[in-house]
């Protein structure tokens, strides 16, 4: 049998990458150093580390180099940047697009200890005395809708939401009240998201969580936000 010129290579940079520091997501020496590692053409190098990379066992980023592994790792996302070049009101959209999803898979799959971790929080935002613990309350609740869909995938999506939105500046004064007033529009709201999970009612849970967040748009945008995130349930 007739093997091709790189053969060798092949053979070579096989057994390079069997050495035990050889971890997932290591990164091969530049290739004129790994070509005289292994004892090889630069040439031929490049023709085995093209079997290897078609083959699943090596993966390269343009600028960074080639390492071991099946596939590309996902990057970490740098919340600082994507805040940096967001605006509240973009981030409200993207709430509006992702948020009322999840309060539908919550009516799926929330479990029954997480209702009542809802209800708690609910109650925590209505005992509010400072728009601080108002907002750390509404934030809790939010991450439970979100946990509660009980997905890891969506969870973490919903994290970097979270934490795009905290890092956004919102440049809005507060209200000369002290603390939300007792009929405050979204302890109402908070209700109907609730009773439409409890109830295993996505359809409704989407409505509610979108109307929410429509109402909070109003308060921080005006009239425009409704039109800005398509409308819909509201």
């Amino acid at each position: 049998m007739t093997h091709p010129p790189h053969h060798a290579a092949l053979v070579q940079l096989r057994a390079f990458l069997a050495q035990p520091q050889m971890a997932p997501n290591t990164r091969l020496p530049p290739e004129r150093d790994l070509a005289a590692q292994i004892g090889v053409s630069r040439g031929d190098l490049r023709k085995a580390l093209a079997v290897l990379e078609g083959e699943g066992l090596l993966w390269r980023h343009v600028g960074k180099g080639t390492f071991v592994g099946s596939a590309q790792p996902f990057e970490t996302v740098s919340l600082g940047e994507i805040a940096r070049v967001s605006s509240p009101a973009e981030v409200m959209r993207a709430r509006l697009v992702i948020e009322p999803a999840l309060a539908a898979e919550a009516a799926i799959h929330a479990k029954p200890m997480e209702i009542m971790d809802l209800r708690d929080c609910a109650a925590e935002c209505r005992a509010a005395q400072t728009w601080r613990e108002y907002e750390t309350a509404d934030n809790r609740f939010h991450k439970i809708v979100a946990d509660a869909a009980n997905n890891p995938v969506t969870s973490a999506l919903y994290d970097v939401l979270a934490g795009v939105r905290r890092a956004v500046v919102w440049g809005r004064l507060r209200p000369e009240r002290a603390s939300p007033p007792p009929g405050h529009h979204s302890f109402a709201e908070h209700d109907a998201i609730i009773d439409a999970i409890a109830e295993r009612d996505p359809a409704a849970a989407h409505g509610a969580m979108h109307r929410h967040l429509v109402a909070v748009g109003r308060e921080l945008f005006g009239e425009g936000m409704r039109a800005s995130a398509g409308g819909g349930d509201d």
